[in-house]
């Protein structure tokens, strides 16, 4: 089980958006074993799944 540790938006307002792009954050995410994956996701796609920091993974690494 993956659960994520935490959540950084390193969008500073600097970089553009192409048509249509939504912005994207980037998910650290660790298991049991203390392994530890990173993911970059749409941060509307987080909110709409309810998912935080602490949450665990919904989708298959």
């Amino acid at each position: 089980m993956w659960t994520i540790k935490q959540i950084f938006d390193g969008d500073y307002g600097c970089e553009e958006l192409k048509p249509g792009e939504k912005p994207k954050v980037s998910v650290t995410l660790e298991n049991e074993a203390g392994e530890v994956y990173y993911v970059s996701v749409e941060d509307e796609w987080l909110t709409e799944n309810g998912l935080d920091v602490g949450s665990r993974w919904p989708l298959e690494l």
